[in-house]
């Protein structure tokens, strides 16, 4: 038996997070189903496993849903797909679309076993948006031939606030299964059974939704030679977005300039999302830095954030006072700077702490360098 593992294409899923950029998100998911669908070509896989949460919901747009549809059944061997529980079976759900009427497509609807090409399907179907109760539960432990079951749900162990139908972490070996298909995590994950082999396995969503989500963007390749035969699952890339969260500390002057030209430096900007947060010390000749990274990360990036509210005027440096306006203003950030650095030995008026004047330091700069560049152009 050789079939592609998919889940949690999340469909429909607006990517708020990300502002206008959210359009081309969406689309990357569509392209990614486009992947799924050619890597299942060119590897010679007899079906399509999908372990739920095609959709982000049921109240998704049916075009996108006809849509969809369309990308899986290009495919052509059969493709199993298993309600999740962001798209549970319910009444007026995504399933009841006509669009899923075609010959090689199957809606598992049901707890109950389906023969598929080398062995028998048990799925686990979803009718709620939440559980209590394992949904494997059901699986009878007797037949013969290669078995696999597929689910969604959390297993045992993942943190979690409330229970997301619990799944054992023995569930393949409870349930006498060669391979056991998961959901709802959106990161590859693989569990060994008993003797070793890896028997239960999430895929992953096929396309990242988020910073800082772990492994994400794939697909598993299973191929299962025989009853009880250890399965072989490798990772097939399906995702074609790069998501890259960076929080550079910065400490000496010209950090900046080489953070810039690492920015500068990215291929494939049209599919990467970049959350810059910089973090540390501003020296004077790297200020203008900060303006030309935004600049050229807003301009190349398919989504691109550079926060530099967390950078602090280095204490030590005497150029930043020098260059504001002679008189109170100057010696309102000399004292500043002497409440901004942590070894001050005098007293502080009340709030004061070391990166409440920091900060003020750095807006009192902001403010006086506003000030000047107006003056200068009247």
């Amino acid at each position: 038996m050789r079939f592609l593992h998919t889940a949690d294409w999340q469909i429909g899923m607006k990517a708020t997070h990300v502002g206008q950029a959210g359009v081309g998100v969406r689309e990357a998911r569509l392209e990614a189903g486009r992947g799924v669908v050619a890597e299942a070509r060119e590897r010679g896989v007899a079906f399509i496993l999908s372990a739920g949460d095609l959709f982000e919901d049921n109240a998704v747009d049916r075009v996108v849903v006809q849509k969809v549809a369309d990308i899986l059944a290009s495919f052509e061997g059969p493709v199993y797909l298993l309600p999740g529980n962001h798209d549970p079976i319910v009444p007026g759900s995504v399933w009841e679309h006509p669009a899923w009427r075609r010959p090689n497509l199957h809606i598992l609807a049901e707890a109950a076993p389906v023969a598929v090409p080398g062995g028998t399907l048990f799925p686990c179907p979803a009718f709620a948006k939440q559980s209590g109760k394992d949904p494997t539960a059901w699986i009878p432990t007797d037949g013969t031939g290669i078995r696999v079951g597929v689910a969604h749900g959390t297993v045992e162990g993942v943190r979690q606030d409330e229970p997301e139908f619990p799944i054992p972490r023995d569930a393949a070996d409870r349930r006498s299964l060669d391979y056991l298909a998961i959901g709802h995590w959106h990161s590859t994950a693989l569990y060994s059974a008993a003797d070793g082999a890896p028997r239960m396995a999430y895929s992953g969503t096929h396309e990242t939704t988020k910073f800082g989500e772990r492994d994400s963007g794939n697909a598993l390749l299973v191929e299962i030679d025989a009853p009880r035969a250890a399965p072989r699952v490798a990772p097939v890339r399906t995702g074609q977005l790069r998501w890259d969260a960076l929080m550079p500390d910065l400490r000496a002057p010209g950090e900046l300039a080489a953070w810039r030209a690492r920015v500068e430096a990215y291929e494939d900007t049209e599919h990467t999302l970049l959350d810059l947060r910089l973090n540390g010390l501003l020296f004077p000749e790297d200020r203008d830095e900060v303006r030309r990274i935004e600049e050229i990360a807003v301009a190349r990036f398919l989504y691109a954030r550079v926060d530099a509210s967390a950078l602090m005027p280095a204490p030590q440096d005497d150029r930043w006072i020098a260059d504001l306006p002679a008189g109170v203003i100057q010696e309102a950030a000399r004292r500043l700077r002497q409440l901004a650095d942590p070894s001050f030995p005098g007293q502080r008026p009340e709030g004061a702490t070391t990166f409440v004047a920091a900060r003020a330091l750095q807006d009192l700069l902001v403010l006086a360098r506003t000030a000047r560049a107006r003056e200068e152009d009247a």
